[in-house]
């Protein structure tokens, strides 16, 4: 019998739950012995000149080793026509947002670091501050006056189309902000690093030590083969540990430069104003139809705040573009996009990654049209689906559906929640006139899943002498589960028990070639080349079989259930696993695979979110959320239904809670949790999932990404079942995060007709 779809439990978790996890602030490698630590001076401004810094005090606080300013560095980046905004490891002339490393502090002990780094003395020229999107878009201040623009990225339409919208009966039209929201790991960012022997070791938190590797060896001035990465246990990345932040370059290059062995943990308060940030955009939708709900034009015209430094937010502009059409044939779509420099910590990917944009700003669209049309928003959804037979689909975004079931999807997690019964209650409390009300609120969404589908994914599986097995994976954990879903694949194609199969990841001296986790890559990129290594070592095992037992190929059998070969018709004699990898050589059995299908996959699903507002006090509370999310088939149900569990709650915090905020001098407001509410169990329901596989063809397990689905369906979702509880009170939208403060204003204004 297969183990694949089964409820297996992780593998990982009694290691995790009594001896603990072992951290990058964890270790203890010899190599470490002694390492001093490093404390960054950070800039409190958040644009500003500087015109001196003074290191000589904090040289002779104690236990200081070192202090290195951007004047230490061997080649600071200077603009350039070709590269007009370039992000040094600290900053030389300027600092632009609150945060930015402007020194390091090389100290004996960690508390000795704080106290010198308050010694260092930076003299600041304050410069115009740039926080918003319309001041970024002026270009009155420049943060780059090499770049001669804040806008360092557009594309699409710059002129909308108004003949489009011309036989439309209804056209509505809405600007919103998908706000800035912080990760916030669990573990907060860290490196240690040492130079010996004309190696840089680098032991890093992050969602691929490849990536970072060639990173580091870029800023140090070495070849890649002279810097080894490794990754220990990470807790939590969500995107924003994907490569490595310039800080951990920092102290990677200072290593180096010192010959010190080094070694960094961030705060919380540092966490929340230098690691990345999500998010980040305003939203101009238009979007037409007929009365009888079928939608024929939809426009979105999008700003991505970048923060300080481009980063990674031109791609998350051109997802958010690509993906803008979401679930739906519509005739013509068309969307402008312009990304913005900004006096603010930057901006890259966290969960989703431009796809939770789109399909926030799609959402909320189709429901302000229904609410327009006075059409119920899951019929409107239902006519305007991509129907199934249109696979494989390409939008006009450019993106190619590989398969959906879209209106089955719908169909459902409606059938699941009690749909027609919800509208029911609803329509009672509304007569009633009751104080608290009720909201219900749809999501359809689709999303791209195996990002750099064209570069793929490495696995190796080796046979050991022992019989056991040892994978090494390109792909790279952070709390997904990779070592019990390899061990399952592994067990299924060798029969080799899932205690005796053991996966390493997040070295790159023994996994040089690979790319790592993100953009929801894993199972069916690194998993699927885990299991084409598995399935060529079980031919290799045919041929030395063959060979040993004096039998023909075809002859042979295998049992899956024990693992042994036998000649088909005599059960007595066979060869076990040990005994194939003996015969194999000193080595044991090996196979390297390497998958690259050339395209993304696409899941897909359907949520529904029932809240309750109390309209006296403008309160929300999340009372269910049922969701459909379509990722192919299943391999571990425990492992789907913890990424799903985890992404609802992320998008329910933004959808309710998460705003990090600037004041009007770029200040952050939002540095601490006391400041930045995060979700916890106590504001959320015990989420109903509802299972639905559709297979892609693009690999041969058939499966998709589920990392991001559920911070993609749900956040629109949640938003849509806030303003649908007091949408009969005359409130059209609700900005996110939906406070009590922004509901209890929205419901006032109505009624006072504003």
């Amino acid at each position: 019998m297969s183990i694949m779809g089964t409820r297996v439990a992780r593998v990982e978790d009694p290691r995790l739950l009594t001896a603990g996890g072992t951290y990058t602030d964890d270790l203890r490698e010899p190599e470490l012995a002694g390492a001093a630590h490093v404390t960054f001076v950070r800039s409190p401004m958040a644009h500003a000149r500087i015109t001196e810094i003074d290191v000589s005090a904090a040289l002779e606080s104690p236990g200081v080793v070192a202090v290195l300013t951007g004047a230490d560095l061997d080649d600071p980046p200077a603009p350039t026509p070709e590269a007009p905004t370039p992000e040094p490891l600290l900053a030389t002339d300027t600092v632009r947002y609150a945060g930015e490393p402007v020194a390091m502090v090389i100290t004996d002990g960690r508390g000795q670091g704080e106290d010198a780094a308050e010694l260092v003395s930076v003299d600041y020229d304050p410069l115009p501050p740039v926080v918003d999107f319309d001041t970024a878009l002026a270009g009155e201040t420049l943060l780059f006056p090499a770049a001669e623009s804040n806008v360092i990225a557009a594309g699409g339409a710059e002129e909308a189309d108004a003949a489009a919208f011309d036989g439309c009966d209804v056209v509505v039209e809405q600007s919103f902000v998908n706000q800035r929201v912080a990760p916030v790991p669990l573990e907060t960012r860290a490196a240690a690093s040492v130079w010996a022997d004309g190696k840089l070791t680098v032991w890093l938190s992050t969602q691929n030590a490849q990536m970072s590797r060639d990173a580091i060896a870029g800023a140090a001035g070495l070849d890649a083969s002279a810097v080894r990465v490794i990754t220990p246990d990470v807790g939590g990345g969500f995107g924003a540990k994907i490569g490595v932040d310039r800080d951990c370059i920092a102290v990677a290059w200072a290593a180096k430069k010192t010959g010190r062995a080094l070694r960094w943990v961030e705060t919380r308060s540092e966490n929340m104003v230098g690691m990345t940030h999500g998010r980040g955009q305003r939203h101009i939708v238009r979007l037409g139809g007929d009365r009888d709900g079928r939608i024929k034009a939809y426009r979105l015209d999008l700003v991505q705040d970048a923060g300080a430094y481009p980063r990674m937010a031109p791609l998350l502009a051109t997802f958010t573009s690509m993906m803008a059409s979401g679930v739906y044939d519509i005739p013509h779509v068309e969307t402008r996009f312009q990304v913005a420099l900004t006096n603010t910590t930057p901006i890259s990917a966290y969960r989703g990654a431009g796809r939770p944009e789109a399909t926030a700003a799609i959402e909320r669209a189709v429901d302000l049209f229904a609410a327009e049309i006075g059409m119920d928003p899951a019929e409107v959804r239902r006519r305007n689906f991509i129907p199934p037979d249109k696979f494989p689909h390409t939008t006009p975004g450019g993106a190619e559906y590989d398969s959906g079931e879209y209106a089955a999807a719908l169909d459902k997690v409606l059938d699941a929640v009690g749909y027609d019964e919800l509208r029911a209650e609803q329509a009672r409390r509304r007569e009633s006139g009751d104080p608290v009300q009720l909201g219900i609120g749809l999501s359809a969404y689709v999303e791209i899943t195996g990002v750099l589908a064209e570069v793929g994914e490495t696995g190796r599986v080796v046979v050991n002498h022992d019989g056991t097995v040892t994978v090494f994976t390109g792909s790279s954990p952070h709390g997904q589960g990779h070592a019990t879903a390899w061990a399952m694949l592994v067990q299924d194609e060798l029969g080799v028990p899932m205690d005796k199969v053991t996966v390493l990841h997040g070295d790159t001296d023994a996994i040089p070639v690979a790319v790592g986790t993100f953009g929801s890559r894993s199972l069916q990129l690194g998993g699927t080349a885990v299991y084409q290594a598995a399935k060529d070592v079980k031919e290799k095992a045919r041929e030395l079989a063959a060979d040993e037992l004096e039998a023909d190929k075809a002859d042979l059998e295998f049992d899956a259930d024990g693992g042994v070969w036998r000649v088909r018709g005599v059960p007595d004699v066979g060869l076990d696993w040990a005994r194939i990898a003996e015969l194999a050589g000193p080595d044991g059995l090996a196979a390297d695979a390497h998958f690259a299908p050339g395209k993304t996959t696409f899941p897909f699903g359907a949520h529904v979110a029932v809240v309750e507002v109390d309209t006296e006090t403008g309160k929300t509370r999340l009372v269910r959320h049922v969701t459909v999310d379509d990722a192919g088939p299943v391999v571990n149900p425990i492992l789907a239904e913890g990424q799903r569990h985890g992404g609802i709650a992320q998008g329910a915090a933004q959808a309710l809670l998460e705003e990090v905020r600037y004041d009007a001098d770029g200040n952050p407001v939002t540095s601490t949790l006391i400041d930045y509410p995060i979700i916890t169990a106590a504001e959320l329901p015990s989420f109903e999932l509802v299972r639905m596989e559709t297979p892609t063809s693009l690999n041969p397990l058939g499966v998709k990404g589920i990392g991001e689905a559920g911070t993609i369906g749900a956040t629109p979702a949640i938003q849509n079942a806030v303003v649908d509880a007091v949408a009969h009170l005359g409130v059209r939208h609700i900005d996110m995060p939906t406070t009590p403060e922004r509901v209890w204003t929205a419901i006032n204004e109505a009624r006072a007709g504003k």
